[in-house]
């Protein structure tokens, strides 16, 4: 039996200090080395999930883009990765500039290169969003107030919004009307006065591409750990579902088990240990 361990990472794996801890990164490093079949699904893209898994050993592949796509750490390449049609991005396009709000466009590149496409114009949260973000190698910003913010380029794998929570929840609404694409909105978790938002390509989902992953490694047992609303789908296909301590209470209400804090290594420990019992 191979047993597939899938965490999510903010709330979840990372600390308090949004990072990996030491202590956590040695446990799924060695756990990797044992054979022990240990990953991620998140929202984030390979150039940040690089960043905060770099002194950890993983070899599976990782959910990222809440699921547009799954990145080989190892072998530095994406798989599977599901594009907007040209069209589609072009409608939602539309609804983002009618509430007011610029939209990030990620294109995946021939070569696998992501790029990220923003007007010059930022408000608040997306300068954070950006200057967090623009540093990194993997992922290249370019700002400017060209035609494709209209009509975004048919390699167009994600398109991320982040603002005013109410403003966010409109496009989520008016988006309803959009055929063709995933939407994923909820609230910052450090300020829930900040919405974000990330319309993907038609059945997306962490819990899609988590299906995915286990098929194509041969898993037949799968746990999941997570800590807030959009890991629910990932919950419902787990075959154990556990929250973290700090997780909302609606995760906590549906899981199998609530372990400890993100804060207290819950996650990497509870591999360790289940893994060990198995």
């Amino acid at each position: 039996m191979k047993h597939l361990y899938i965490s999510d990472l903010d709330g979840t794996l990372l600390g308090a200090d949004s990072k990996v801890s030491r202590r956590s990164a040695e446990i799924i490093s060695s756990l990797t080395r044992r054979g022990v079949a240990v990953t991620v699904a998140t929202a984030r893209t390979p150039a940040t999930v690089d960043v905060l898994l770099k002194d950890v050993e993983i070899d599976i592949p990782a959910v990222v883009m809440t699921g547009a796509a799954l990145w080989d750490k190892r072998n530095r390449r994406y798989i599977n990765p599901v594009l907007l049609p040209q069209n589609v991005s072009a409608r939602v396009a539309k609804v983002f500039s009618e509430i007011g709000i610029n939209p990030f466009i990620y294109v995946l590149g021939k070569s696998g290169e992501l790029n990220v496409y923003h007007s010059e114009r930022l408000c608040d949260c997306e300068q954070k969003f950006y200057a967090e973000r623009c540093h990194l190698s993997g992922k290249k910003f370019e700002l400017s107030d060209s035609p494709l913010l209209t009509t975004p380029p048919s390699d167009t794998i994600l398109m991320f919004g982040v603002d005013e929570a109410s403003k966010i929840e409109a496009v989520a609404e008016r988006l309803k009307e959009v055929a063709g694409i995933s939407v994923s909105c909820y609230r910052d978790i450090f300020d829930s006065s900040v919405g974000n938002i990330e319309v993907l390509g038609a059945g997306v989902s962490k819990a899609k591409a988590i299906k995915w992953l286990a098929d194509y490694i041969g898993a037949d047992k799968l746990t999941v750990y997570g800590d807030n609303l959009n890991d629910l789908p990932m919950f419902e296909i787990a075959d154990e579902a556990v929250a973290v301590g700090n997780a909302v209470p609606e995760i906590r209400a549906v899981a199998d088990r609530v372990i400890g804090l993100n804060s207290d290594d819950a996650v990497a420990t509870d591999i360790l240990i289940t893994a060990g019992n198995n």
